[in-house]
């Protein structure tokens, strides 16, 4: 089978450009009239989808490397793993930490708010199998091939998405109309040969990690009610994560028009205007696609999470169901992916990277409260018997003098710091550094406690990575 790349599949496709707003009015973009474009966009867009468009649509200046790519190796986070191949990262203890973190928030979205059944798939698959060939499409430059050790003739392709094992499972299943839609959910490790120009930290590897959900329908009028459901669920989540995006829409014309009032309810949940790429005629396997675009601190994009209308690969796949009248059916898919955890993490680090004081959501963040004594042989026993309950504390007992304590504290971007000196250990109130607001509260233990409890209650916990004593520690990356 001769595949064509992606510059072959999109030659002849004729677009054109618009925004949706929540009041359902269309505002046309010619995306030739750049000063134009920009004068609509200010008019009707947010800050995001002025800079989405700009970095992607209308592919503005070269930017400075994404700070977090620093910011990541020295808050001893992630960095390149030199005896892989370039683009495999190696997580240190709190960047492992922060990665579990975002995977138990999506796998909260995937498994529970949305009810999907979890599996599991094998890492690669034989090339010669016709379905599989015919869904590597325009992905074939991208693959990373596998030899057995006795027949060097056998070729296997390591997976760069999960839909191989899921429709190949799926294809052998029995269901009917009734139980249908159905709602599969697999945390995949994929592997996509990027071009080594295109590799950027955590944003572009070509190992990663995806939270992936894909929904089988009985139709179309199904599928669309599914495709808002997802779409408003993965509003929910990237908002949770505390990060700033523009909402993006690549669709084929006969379907927009067909579904414009759905996509108006989604554009109306959102609450924003709704950036549209609308296409004459299919490029993939989907008729239409919704991305979370956000944008990092040197005004560049990357795709969070992203849904697509998938109305060919339950033909490809031959994944059927039995309609009323017991004749089987090829489902229609909605494929999506809460996104890519490397991805996530290097959304977050850019948007506190726009703070004057960078700090990560306290959710995520490594440590949520450090306790430094004044004096370790006068204070540091009072400090060990603070106990915090769900709450990621550590306590600076290095013997260093307590300037240098805290600024390692600013330096390792710690949410909230409290001294303890012999006021705070003969009464009841503690002074709380607050980096958030820059400013000092003050609050009795319990008080606290609740304080940052009450901030991160929604979200996954996990407990603290590395030894609570920094004088425990190892240094990995030199940074502190």
């Amino acid at each position: 089978m001769e595949l064509k790349n992606r510059e072959e599949i999109v030659r002849d496709i004729k677009k054109d450009y618009l925004l949706l707003l929540p009041s359902g009015e269309e505002i046309l973009l010619d995306l030739s009239k750049k000063e134009e474009v920009l004068e609509k966009l200010q008019k009707y867009g947010y800050e995001e989808l002025i800079d989405y468009v700009k970095a992607e649509e209308l592919q503005g200046e070269s930017r400075a490397e994404a700070p977090s790519i620093k910011e990541m190796k020295r808050l001893e986070l992630a960095d390149n793993e030199s005896s892989s191949d370039s683009g495999n990262h190696r997580m240190y203890p709190n960047g492992q930490l922060m990665f579990n973190l975002v995977k138990d928030w999506q796998e909260r979205i995937a498994k529970y708010d949305l009810g999907a059944m979890e599996i599991g798939s094998p890492l690669f698959y034989n090339k010669a199998d016709e379905q599989i060939l015919a869904q590597c499409g325009s992905f074939h430059e991208r693959h990373y091939s596998v030899r057995v050790p006795d027949d060097p003739n056998k070729e296997f392709i390591l997976r760069f998405a999960a839909d191989f094992g899921l429709f190949k499972m799926v294809q052998q299943a029995n269901f009917s109309y009734r139980q249908l839609p159905l709602r599969f959910f697999e945390y995949s490790e994929n592997f996509r040969y990027e071009k080594s120009g295109e590799l950027s930290g955590l944003k572009r590897d070509r190992f990663f990690h995806m939270a992936d959900i894909h929904c089988f329908c009985k139709d179309e009028l199904q599928a669309i009610k599914e495709y808002k459901d997802i779409c408003n669920r993965y509003e929910d989540l990237n908002s949770g994560m505390g990060i700033k995006y523009a909402n993006v829409l690549r669709i084929v014309d006969k379907f927009y028009q067909k579904y414009r009032e759905d996509l108006l309810e989604i554009v109306r949940y959102a609450g924003r205007p709704l950036f549209i790429e609308r296409m004459d005629k299919m490029k993939h396997y989907w008729a239409m696609k919704h991305e979370w675009q956000s944008i990092d601190s040197v005004h560049g994009n990357q795709q969070l999470s992203t849904v697509q209308f998938d109305v060919k690969e339950g033909k490809v796949y031959n994944i059927v169901f039995s309609n009323e009248r017991g004749e089987k059916e090829n489902c229609v898919i909605i494929h999506s992916s809460v996104g890519a955890v490397e991805r996530c993490m290097y959304a977050i680090l850019e948007e506190a990277l726009k703070r004057e004081k960078p700090v990560l959501p306290l959710w995520v963040s490594p440590v949520q409260l450090r306790i430094i004594p004044v004096d370790n042989s006068s204070h540091l026993d009072f400090c060990e018997n603070l106990k915090f309950n769900n709450i990621r504390f550590d306590i600076d007992d290095r013997n260093e003098k307590l300037g240098k304590k805290l600024i390692r504290a600013r330096q390792e971007w710690v949410p909230y710091v409290i001294v303890v000196g012999d006021s705070e250990k003969g009464g009841s109130k503690f002074k709380v550094n607050d980096r958030y607001l820059d400013l000092v509260h003050e609050m009795d233990k319990e008080e606290l406690e609740n304080f940052i409890q009450k901030q991160i209650k929604d979200f996954p916990f996990r407990p603290i990575a590395l030894s609570k004593y920094l004088s425990k520690r190892p240094s990995f990356y030199g940074g502190f």
